[in-house]
C-alpha cells in the first residue's frame, strides 16, 4: 500500500532519530520511494528545523529527548489525531465549559468542535485561533506568557486563572504516557498548567495517540489513572492494551 506524505515524513524522522544521520539512498530504500522524493521531503523537514541536509544525506538536529517542532507534530499521526478529535467531540455536551489543551492534538480537537455550542478556555493561541472561526463557541482566554513556537500559555497568571474557575471538562493532551511514569510533557511550564487544569475541572479526559505509549517526556503531569477517562487512537492488541486497561478505569478506543 502506498504511503501518504505524512506517513513517509514520519518514517524519515523515526529513522533519523534512531540513526542520527543517513544517506539519501539509504532513506529512499527504507521508504521504497525515489531519491528525488526523499530530497523533497528532507527540504521540508529542514525548513521546519528538524534536520540538516549535507551532500548526499541528512542528520537529525533534535534528540529523542527533545520536543519536536509543532509543525512537524501536526504532520505526524494526523489520522489518529482526527479520530481522537471526533471521539472528544462526542464526549462533550452543548453548553459545557471546557479547558482545551494545546499541541497538535489540541488543534485537531479544536477543528472538530466547529459548530458546537461550548465555552472553551484554550491553553494555546493556535487552538484559540481555530476556535475563533466558529460563531457558536465562546472563548474564555486565560492570561499568561506565550511560549515561542508552541504558542502555549503558561506561568502563574495562567494557573491562577484556572484555579478561579470550575469547568465541566478538561481535554488533556500529552507528549508521552506509560503505566510507570503516567502522563508526561516535554516542557515543565506546560506540565504545570496541565496540572492546574486537572484540578480545575469536574472531569478530565486525556486524548493521546498510541505512538506515545511507553514514551516518557521530561515533566510529569499526573498518574495515568488521574483522568476520568483515556481516549486512545491507534492502539493495537496485546501487551500495550492489557497494560493500559489494567491501569485506567475507562479506556475509549477510537
Amino acid at each position: 500500500m502506498a504511503q501518504s506524505k505524512e506517513e513517509r515524513m514520519q518514517g524519515l524522522v523515526e529513522i533519523l532519530r534512531r540513526d542520527e544521520k543517513a544517506s539519501v539512498s539509504e532513506l529512499a530504500t527504507a521508504m521504497a520511494v525515489t531519491e528525488m522524493t526523499i530530497r523533497r521531503d528532507l527540504e521540508v523537514l529542514e525548513r521546519d528545523g528538524v534536520l540538516e541536509r549535507f551532500h548526499g544525506g541528512a542528520r537529525m538536529l533534535i534528540s529523542s529527548s527533545y520536543e519536536p517542532p509543532l509543525m512537524l507534530r501536526e504532520r505526524m499521526h494526523s489520522e489518529e489525531k482526527r479520530s481522537l478529535a471526533r471521539g472528544v467531540s462526542e464526549l462533550l455536551r452543548d453548553g459545557d465549559t471546557v479547558i482545551l489543551d494545546g499541541g497538535s492534538t489540541g488543534i485537531a480537537v479544536a477543528r472538530a468542535l466547529t459548530g458546537r455550542r461550548l465555552t472553551v478556555c484554550p491553553l494555546s493561541l493556535r487552538v484559540a485561533w481555530e476556535l475563533a472561526q466558529s460563531s457558536s463557541i465562546t472563548l474564555l482566554m486565560p492570561p499568561g506568557t506565550v511560549r515561542h513556537g508552541e504558542l502555549s500559555l503558561s506561568g502563574p497568571d495562567t494557573t491562577e486563572h484556572l484555579a478561579r474557575h470550575r469547568f465541566d471538562h478538561y481535554v488533556m493532551t500529552a507528549s508521552g504516557f506509560s503505566v510507570a511514569a503516567g502522563l508526561t510533557e516535554w516542557n515543565a511550564d506546560d506540565a504545570a498548567v496541565k496540572r492546574a487544569a486537572l484540578g480545575g475541572a469536574k472531569r478530565t479526559t486525556a486524548a493521546v495517540d498510541a505512538s506515545k505509549f511507553g514514551r516518557d517526556a521530561f515533566a510529569t503531569i499526573c498518574d495515568l489513572a488521574a483522568p476520568a477517562s483515556l481516549i486512545v487512537a491507534g492502539l493495537k492488541g496485546g501487551a500495550d492494551r492489557d497494560a493500559i486497561t489494567r491501569a485506567v478505569a475507562s479506556v475509549i478506543e477510537v
